[in-house]
C-alpha cells in the first residue's frame, strides 16, 4: 500500500515539474524501467533514492511521504491556487508575505552562502526565528504555518512564496550537493529592505543565525524534535503558536550554547 502511494506521489511530482520517465532516470541514476517500477508501486524506494527525490522535487522528505492532506496556499495578491481539492487552506495576506520575502532575503544575505544551508535547514531556522519572536512578544514575525514532521516542523507556505519570488528575480534556486547528498540552495539576487524590519526582528532573527546556522540538516531537525512547540504537537498537525508557553529554558534556543558545551 505504501509502496503504491508512494509511486502515484512521485509520478505526480514527475509530471508536474515536466519530466519525462527517462529524464527522472537520468537524476536518480537508474534504468527507466526502474522508474516505471516505483511509480506502479511494484518497487520499494531506498532511504537514498528518497534523499534523492527530495533534491530533485525541492521537498523535504517528510512532506514526501505525507499522504495524508494535500495544502492549497493563497497569496492574497494573485490569489493563486497551487493544489487541487485541499484539506488545509492558507491565506497569506500581503503583509504577511512582504515580510516572509524581507526576512528569507535577510537570511539568505546573512548566511546563504554557507555550505550547509540548504531547504531543510531554511526551514528550521525560519521556525525558531518565528516561535523565539512570539515567545518573546506575543506577536508573531512571519506568521508562518508549519506543520509538525518527522524531519521537524515545516513552513506550508514556503514553495508557494519561494516561486514567486524566483519569478520575480529576488532570488536564485540551484541544485547542489552537501557531501554526497543532493541539496536545494536560495541565493539573494538583492538585498533585503531593512525599512520593512524592526530592530527587535533583527535582533531575534540575528540571534537564530548565531546560533543555529553552522548545524547541517540532520543536525537542527534533531535539535528541532526537542523544542516543546514540536514535542505538544501530533504528528502531521500543525503547530500552534500558543504552544511556545509550555517550553522550559533547557528547551529555548537562546540556551543552545550551554547545551552544546
Amino acid at each position: 500500500m505504501v509502496n503504491k502511494k508512494l509511486g502515484k506521489r512521485i509520478k505526480k511530482l514527475r509530471e508536474q515539474v515536466g519530466y519525462n520517465q527517462q529524464k527522472m532516470a537520468e537524476l536518480l541514476g537508474v534504468s527507466r524501467p526502474t522508474i516505471s517500477n516505483i511509480e506502479n508501486g511494484e518497487r520499494k524506494v531506498s532511504t537514498d533514492e528518497l534523499i534523492k527525490f527530495s533534491g530533485i522535487f525541492d521537498l523535504p522528505i517528510e512532506v514526501l511521504l505525507d499522504f495524508k492532506k494535500e495544502v492549497e496556499v493563497i497569496l492574497d495578491d494573485t490569489k493563486k491556487k497551487v493544489e487541487t481539492e485541499p484539506q488545509i487552506r492558507i491565506n497569506v495576506p500581503l503583509k504577511n508575505l512582504e515580510k516572509f520575502k524581507e526576512v528569507f532575503l535577510y537570511i539568505l544575505n546573512k548566511v546563504g552562502s554557507k555550505p550547509n544551508i540548504g531547504a531543510t535547514t531554511i526551514y528550521k531556522l525560519l521556525y525558531f526565528i518565528d516561535f523565539n519572536f512570539y515567545e518573546k512578544y506575543e506577536e508573531q514575525l512571519i506568521g508562518a504555518t508549519y506543520r509538525k514532521n518527522r524531519y521537524g516542523p515545516t513552513p506550508l507556505e514556503f514553495k508557494e512564496i519561494v516561486n514567486k519570488m524566483i519569478k520575480e528575480k529576488e532570488i536564485t534556486r540551484i541544485k547542489s550537493k552537501y557531501f554526497q547528498y543532493p541539496q536545494t540552495k536560495y541565493l539573494p539576487l538583492k538585498r533585503p529592505d531593512l525599512s520593512k524590519l524592526k530592530a527587535n526582528e533583527i535582533k531575534v532573527i540575528d540571534d537564530v543565525l548565531n546560533l543555529l546556522s553552522d548545524l547541517n540538516a540532520s543536525q537542527i531537525s534533531e535539535y528541532s524534535h526537542n523544542d516543546i512547540p514540536w514535542l505538544t504537537t501530533e504528528d502531521q498537525e500543525i503547530i500552534e503558536y500558543e504552544s511556545v508557553f509550555y517550553r522550559t529554558s533547557q528547551y529555548s534556543v537562546r540556551d543552545y550554547n550551554e547545551d552544546i558545551q
